[in-house]
């Protein structure tokens, strides 16, 4: 716990939405959503939230900005190519699908947003330093 603590804020906002994107997957594939046939995505997800925690260093914290960037970029095509994803979003017939999906676009949102905070602070330190440790 105490590893946790000492982590920025950057990196705490980045495991967090790493985390809740998992959770907002496995919510999604549990209730019946078909856009996610395997658990590939809330693994990567929880090695990457894993890795930033347990790991400090600069390449993790380019590993938690990219991950749910290629993820968000991901959805979007998706969302853009495929209505799917959208209706899931407003389909109320499925309460387990739309908290997931909600889930889903806040965790990406939070877990982009932390791993630019840890990105920058990564490139204001030298190189010796740890990237995400107060």
């Amino acid at each position: 716990m105490n590893r946790i603590t000492s982590l920025s804020n950057g990196a705490r906002l980045n495991v967090a939405g790493l985390v809740v994107t998992a959770i907002g997957m496995l919510l999604e594939i549990g209730a019946g959503s078909g856009l996610y046939p395997t658990l590939t995505g809330p693994i990567v997800l929880l090695v990457g939230a894993a890795l930033v925690v347990f790991r400090p260093a600069r390449w993790t914290s380019y590993a938690g900005l990219i991950i749910p960037l290629v993820l968000a970029i991901g959805l979007t095509f998706s969302a853009v190519l495929s209505p799917t994803f959208f209706n899931q979003l407003v389909d109320t017939g499925n309460v387990g699908i739309v908290l997931g999906s909600v889930l889903h676009v806040v965790g990406l949102i939070a877990g982009i947003a932390g791993g630019a905070m840890m990105v920058m602070a990564s490139v204001r330190r030298p190189s010796g330093a740890a990237d995400h440790v107060r």
